[in-house]
């Protein structure tokens, strides 16, 4: 029996009155996710513990089997791990974006244009994040390149209690009332304002501009954390696992609980992503000794920040068809029996632009049995019909591993 995780992270949704008053899931042909909750078992989990943000961090975390409550200590460590940065129990991570804020004569005014500076290239980020630290980086502070938009700041000898606010929570808004606060809140603000002023004309950003893209006109920090302290997968549930996602997140907490992480040519955590390479590497995972396999997919969610509802609906066919219709035929032509988890980390709602703590919306399937709680059809409001809801979403694993899904 292999197992299968699908994360389609961002997926779930509310209704939208340009689809007619239904959700991206129910507006999207997806025949595939259909079969599943047709004959799985269909319901509802949460995700999100009371008195946590709706990260994709402690979201995700839940949904590969581990309780954020016992082991959460932030976002950007996990990222972190995943970019080779080795960490000291007293180092304080955050994620560092590189965002286009509006042209104006005091920091404090600007707004919000992009939190991802037209989704800058990795090559192009790379060459900025690297000037700057050579401008700002000191003994205690470090400035390390990730992938595309996101970067990340490491403060040595230092301690959590900042204040921070994630720039895809204020598209479109003035910074004024999101600046960094509490314990490190004025020297990060102030880090950001001097490398508004060191990139303004960088040679990166010049030719950005020329190109019509927008520059990446400003460091924006968040995603506070300290060193992640995750228990081995294998050792807790007895199975390898393997993860296949695009962004440092999902990796950094792959690499922590022992995971073989699979690297795609072309995946890029939105809409123009790799989907059949990352289906293609999931089946590697399985077919090379990986008992579970994690698939994430950034698309859905950044295309809910972004607020491109056709490219929302898209995301989720090609998830769809490119990855878990092939996987599963894939499996059927070895004669490999089968159980998929099929659900999102979080809503992000079209209408919101950011993440909700609301639960999502999943299917259990076993492809040697039939399920005892289907559906027609994989959505939100059918899912609610079950009546079975989980208030501990990371319970969800062990239900998929065991084949107890009631």
């Amino acid at each position: 029996m292999k197992y299968i995780v699908m994360l389609g992270d961002g997926m779930a949704d509310f209704p939208i009155p340009e689809l007619g008053g239904k959700t991206p899931l129910e507006a999207a042909n997806k025949p595939n996710m259909d079969l599943l909750a047709a004959h799985g078992v269909v319901g509802m989990a949460k995700t999100v513990p009371d008195g946590f943000s709706p990260g994709s961090d402690v979201a995700n975390m839940a949904a590969i089997g581990y309780n954020p409550a016992d082991c959460y200590s932030g976002r950007s460590p996990l990222e972190a791990v995943s970019m080779g940065i080795t960490l000291a129990d007293d180092d304080v991570t955050f994620r560092c974006n590189l965002v286009t804020l509006s042209d104006t004569e005091n920091y404090e005014d600007a707004v919000m244009v992009d939190y991802s500076s037209d989704e800058i290239t990795t090559a192009e980020s790379t060459q900025l994040i690297n000037y700057i630290n050579e401008k700002l980086g000191t003994e205690d502070i470090s400035f390390n390149p990730g992938i595309s938009y996101r970067h990340c700041l490491v403060m040595h000898h230092a301690e959590t209690g900042s204040l921070l606010t994630p720039p895809h929570d204020i598209s479109g808004k003035c910074i004024k009332d999101h600046l960094p606060g509490g314990r490190y809140g004025e020297q990060l603000l102030e880090l950001m304002k001097r490398s508004r002023e060191l990139l303004v004309d960088h040679p990166v950003n010049k030719a950005r501009v020329e190109r019509g893209l927008r520059p990446a006109t400003s460091c924006w920090f968040w995603g506070e954390g300290t060193r992640p302290a995750l228990g081995n997968f294998e050792k807790m549930y007895g199975k390898k696992g393997g993860m296949v996602s695009a962004v440092d997140l999902l990796k950094g907490i792959g690499i922590c609980i022992g995971f073989k992480i699979a690297e795609v040519e072309g995946a890029t955590g939105n809409i123009d992503t790799n989907f059949k390479g990352k289906a293609e590497a999931a089946l590697e995972l399985l077919r090379g000794g990986c008992d579970v396999v994690y698939i994430h997919v950034e698309a859905p969610d950044e295309s809910g920040h972004r607020h491109e509802l056709e490219n929302k609906v898209r995301s989720i066919e090609l998830i769809d068809s490119e990855i878990l219709g092939y996987i599963m035929d894939e499996l059927r032509k070895d004669g490999e029996d089968f159980s998929v988890l099929l659900m999102p980390d979080h809503p992000t709602p079209y209408e919101l632009r950011t993440h909700v703590s609301d639960p999502v919306p999943f299917v259990l399937y076993r492809s040697d049995k039939e399920g005892a709680l289907p559906t027609e059809r994989y959505t939100e409001e059918l899912a609610k019909t079950t009546g079975l809801y989980l208030p501990e979403a990371h319970k969800l694993m062990s239900r998929l591993l065991s084949g107890d899904f009631i």
